[in-house]
């Protein structure tokens, strides 16, 4: 079966049923999209299918078919042609945005709210802060670091608002 992350068509001889994880994982070498609770509820899993955020723990390989797939890996490159750049940048402003907030800590969460708010973003490039609440609701993180991480979406906001095509 062929399918395409960030980018590019890859082949996956796994099982049809296999959650979307296990493939980005184990068969593609990708590091973003973690395996948390494998139940879809802490969304460590995350990646964006068609510019929408999924939980890939629970994710049969079958159901993916010709969708574009983007993990954290990717974001670079789904940032540059949502803004139609000529050059894709280092970082997602979403991932600069955390490390210059220091947002995460473990990393357990980073992955899964890192590609929540890059949807949040291109739906809503100015949220509010109870949106940005709404929509990483249901991102678990161990380490507490919420107020952080919040501060580091409206940060990546104001940085993706600096970005001209």
């Amino acid at each position: 079966m062929k399918i395409k992350v960030n980018g590019a068509l890859r082949d996956s001889d796994a099982d049809p049923q296999t959650p979307l994880l296990y493939v980005l994982a184990d068969e593609l070498g990708l590091r973003g999209p973690r395996f948390g609770c494998g139940l879809a509820q802490c969304g460590s899993c995350s990646v964006l299918i068609d510019g929408r955020e999924v939980r890939s723990c629970v994710t049969p390989l079958a159901t993916v078919g010709n969708r574009a797939i983007t993990t954290l890996e990717g974001l670079p490159a789904y940032f540059a042609a949502q803004k139609g750049l000529s050059k894709v940048p280092e970082m997602h402003p979403v991932q600069q945005a955390f490390l210059d907030e220091q947002a995460p800590q473990c990393g357990y969460c980073y992955n899964g709210i890192a590609i929540k708010a890059a949807e949040l973003l291109g739906d809503s490039p100015q949220p509010s802060e109870a949106q940005i609440r709404q929509a990483l609701n249901g991102h678990l993180c161990r380490c507490g670091t919420y107020p952080r991480v919040l501060k580091a979406v409206q940060k990546a906001a104001s940085l993706m608002a600096q970005v001209r095509s």
